[in-house]
């Protein structure tokens, strides 16, 4: 079952790759914006359950499918930008097995404990 999340995940990936190149940026904005999302982290330096919030938030992928729909109904390409990031980075996570948080802390996701054996 894990592989096919993987491959599940990648294919999003590539889509995010793929509706990217649809816009009209330069292709080096999807590589150095593609890790932005993980400042979301920074709400761990407060306490797990902000850090979780921040981080899930960020990292929905129902987010980012509004900030494209929205981008795309208001002919705004930085809103779709931003929403093929979300959703892009936000495969590229859960292809590597790093899900939703719960507020237990950072390594316990909805696909399991990161780290564990």
């Amino acid at each position: 079952m894990k592989i096919l999340i993987q491959l599940e995940e990648a294919a999003m990936f590539f889509l995010s790759i793929y509706l990217f190149n649809q816009l009209h940026f330069a292709w080096w904005w999807f590589a150095v914006l593609i890790l932005a999302p993980d400042l979301s982290m920074m709400g761990y330096f407060i306490n797990d359950k902000v850090g979780a919030t921040c981080y899930n938030i960020v990292h929905h992928k129902a987010v980012a499918i509004i900030f494209y729909i929205t981008g795309l109904y208001l002919h705004n390409e930085t809103l779709q930008l931003t929403g093929l990031i979300l959703f892009g980075h936000s495969s590229m996570d859960r292809m590597m097995g790093y899900g939703l948080k719960y507020f237990e802390g950072f390594k316990f996701t909805h696909l399991g404990i990161i780290g564990k054996k």
